[in-house]
């Protein structure tokens, strides 16, 4: 499979260098002049052109009324009742299911405005999403949040997008025409007993319609004023009565956001993707899919990369344009033998390759998946599975970060089995499993858990549940080097400079989580529901950073110590919290959505730990977020939708607690047309969300921006 790859600079020989000194800056062979700056007002010539086109159609007086998404007409109660697959692998109602789960549908993407995926994952109550800059973002659930954030499970069609580079994602690799997405299910909290290791606490299933649904030709495009240009198509077409495919292609172009001081922040970004999807219904019983994807993309950052020789603050900064590139292929076998049975097959091929100044990395995964369904006399359903995943990769180092052995083959052996047991019927259900896991850093691992749902009257739902997870060691806790900064001369009493290092250990463990949550549904009236989640989460041999003696360095540079840091698990702890997500459909034509997030956490240092710096985690996600949703449908096919949000302060990152508000207004100028314009943080000229803490790159804040969009269906 061609997945965009460049082989000339990502080969083997390019990539064994040598162990990196701080004594030098990186110096890349061949950095890509960086794209100028290209803030030429575009929104005036978009709306200009919005304009131009919602006029045109609006001459025809026999305009309709815009058709009806999949989801827009729903009321509360059938909005409950939408299937969900997530929480057990097969389809159960939303209402009923025994975790905290969201589910994002596609009329809620469209209305949000979203143009990315992590835009509109803020939907959903409980989730921390913070943008990071023009292309990284930090998403984590239930704490712990970081640009490097390890303990959430990401799925887009079953598969997995995690990277056991540091066991988490890249948020801008992860893209699709949103238009295709069919729903993304949210469930806060672990989900490990089914999806294994690092679904901690959370799992995001990204969901795509099927072809047959997604027939016709599409069209959309836009421009603005951080949202420089971006477009799309699709076209959906059938080979048969039983065989539907679509094909589509997307592109976008983002600005530089800025600094705190105001000036250009140089990491805008750009790229291109293009996929397919094909399914067939071989038979009335049995379905097989095949898609694929393929992306390329620049990526800007600047860099402040350690540096001997540069007195006195001994750092540079290092401009860089980087590429992502990547693709997978996937096939899936559905056979269903009765209403209550069936099986799949899934496999799929994953590649990609980021190359950027500080680090390059080569990442390919094989994954195969079987899983069964069948009944087990009147009151038992059970699922069983396994499966096989191979990961390969090959890392460039550079004199600011290292991983070593710089080529890697994991496997990971997997099995699972889950007993669904009626114990009264249409009341009281209680679901009974585990995971058992091989991987090749901690061998063996067992992760059981044990829900129960009671639905003692129509509208009301209880559940609760205690479950076991682990998020198993990454390759950079294995073999990381990170030369993160350097003291002058003076810090602590040295006549010479301190260079801080970070190192990995070969002994790391799998970090361990026992989760307890309660939740209760409840819809009083036709017009509102509620959901609520409450969580009590224990933690052992968390990651922690234990200083080392340190060392005298006459060998390479100038004189210096180097003060060693190693990872270790020494670090312990608690989460708790609450999740509150109301909707209150006000009338036919407008409603309102609000959520409300507590999180606590507390860590503790174990026996011998000198670790000073992991317990400020605790400071790197917001105590409190709330957020307010209106959506009106209004005369002259008209849409309205706002949003409020507040995301508390995140002492550990000096970011102040903000306020900050999304609108779009969209025209429906016909079924099929949708002109719109959509403001995001509208309350403030720039303002900060997160800043990385591993990764030295700059502290960047998110400006106001303006976008206006055509989407025309036919």
């Amino acid at each position: 499979m061609e997945s965009g790859h460049d082989s000339s600079s990502l080969t083997a020989s390019s990539r064994r260098r040598a162990r990196p000194s701080p004594q030098s800056t990186v110096r890349p062979t061949a950095l890509r002049p960086l794209r100028p700056r290209r803030r030429a007002e575009p929104l005036a010539l978009g709306l200009a052109s919005l304009i131009a086109v919602a006029a045109a159609w609006a001459s025809d007086a026999d305009l309709a009324h815009k058709s009806p998404s999949d989801f827009a007409d729903l009321s509360l109660e059938e909005l409950s009742n939408i299937k969900v697959t997530s929480v057990s692998k097969k389809k159960e109602k939303l209402s009923e299911a025994a975790a905290a789960i969201t589910v994002i549908t596609q009329d809620d993407i469209r209305r949000s405005g979203a143009t990315s995926i992590p835009e509109a994952l803020r939907l959903a109550p409980g989730l921390d999403v913070a943008q990071v800059d023009a292309h990284d973002w930090a998403i984590s659930s239930r704490g712990f949040n970081d640009l490097f954030a390890n303990k959430l499970l990401v799925l887009m069609d079953g598969r997995s997008v995690y990277t056991p580079l540091f066991s988490g994602v890249f948020w801008d690799q992860q893209d699709t025409l949103l238009e295709d997405l069919d729903r993304i299910e949210v469930i806060r909290g672990p989900g490990a007993s089914l999806w294994g290791a690092n679904a901690v606490d959370g799992v995001i299933n990204i969901i795509t319609k099927s072809a047959k649904e997604t027939q016709g030709t599409l069209l959309e495009g836009g421009a603005g004023s951080e949202d420089l240009g971006f477009g799309g198509f699709r076209y959906g077409g059938k080979l048969s009565d039983d065989v539907y495919y679509r094909v589509y292609g997307k592109y976008y172009n983002r600005s530089d956001y800025v600094l705190p001081s105001g000036m250009d922040a140089n990491d805008a970004s750009q790229a291109g993707q293009g996929g397919f999807r094909m399914d067939w219904d071989v038979s009335a019983n049995t379905q097989l899919t095949f898609q694929g994807d393929a992306y390329d993309g620049l990526i800007n950052d600047t860099y402040t990369v350690p540096q001997l020789t540069v007195a006195p603050t001994y750092q540079s900064a290092l401009p860089d344009q980087g590429t992502i590139r990547g693709g997978n292929l996937l096939g899936r076998l559905t056979h269903t033998f009765s209403e209550d049975s069936d099986l799949k097959l899934q496999v799929y091929y994953d590649r990609y390759a980021r190359d950027v100044a500080i680090f390059q990395d080569d990442q390919q995964t094989f994954d195969l998946d079987f899983q069964h369904r069948f009944p087990l006399g009147q009151r038992q359903d059970i699922l069983w599975g396994l499966g096989y995943r191979l990961m390969a990769d090959n890392v460039g180092n550079s004199p600011a970060v290292a991983l070593y052995p710089t080529d890697r083959r994991l496997q990971l052996f997997s099995a699972f089995l889950q007993d669904e047991i009626l114990l009264v019927e249409d009341r009281l259900h209680l679901t009974l499993g585990s995971k058992f896991e091989h991987n090749d850093f901690t061998g063996f691992e067992i992760q059981p858990s044990a829900r129960l749902a009671w639905t003692p009257a129509e509208r009301h739902t209880f559940w609760t549940s205690v479950s076991r997870a682990v998020r198993t060691p990454s390759r950079a806790e294995e073999g990381l080097v990170l030369n993160q900064g350097i003291l002058p001369p003076g810090t602590m009493g040295s006549p010479v400079p301190i260079v801080e290092s970070v190192y990995g250990d070969g002994n790391f463990l799998s970090e361990e989580e026992l989760a307890y949550e309660i939740g209760y549904r409840f819809q009083p009236i036709d017009q509102v529901s509620f959901d609520l989640s409450l969580y009590y989460n224990d933690y052992q041999h968390l990651r922690s950073i234990e200083p080392g003696i340190p060392v005298l360095d006459l060998t390479s540079g100038p004189p210096h110590l180097v003060a060693p840091f190693t990872g270790a698990n020494n670090l312990k702890g608690n989460t708790y919290g609450a999740e509150l997500g109301v909707n209150w459909q006000v009338e036919r034509w407008w409603q309102l959505r609000g959520s409300y997030t507590f999180l606590e956490m507390n860590l503790q240092r174990g026996p011998g730990s000198l670790d000073y710096t992991s317990l400020l985690d605790t400071g790197k996600s917001p105590r409190h977020q709330f957020m307010l949703r209106s959506s009106m449908d209004l005369p002259a096919h008209l849409e309205l939708d706002q949003e409020l949000r507040y995301v508390d302060s995140l002492p550990t990152l000096g970011v102040p607690s903000y306020v900050e508000m999304d609108v779009r207004l969209a025209w429906h100028a016909r079924p099929n047309l949708e002109v719109s314009i959509v403001g995001q943080n509208l309350l403030h000229s720039q303002h900060l969300e997160f800043t990385p803490t591993f990764i030295n790159t700059q502290t960047i804040e998110i400006q106001r921006g303006v976008y206006g969009q055509i989407t025309w269906h036919f």
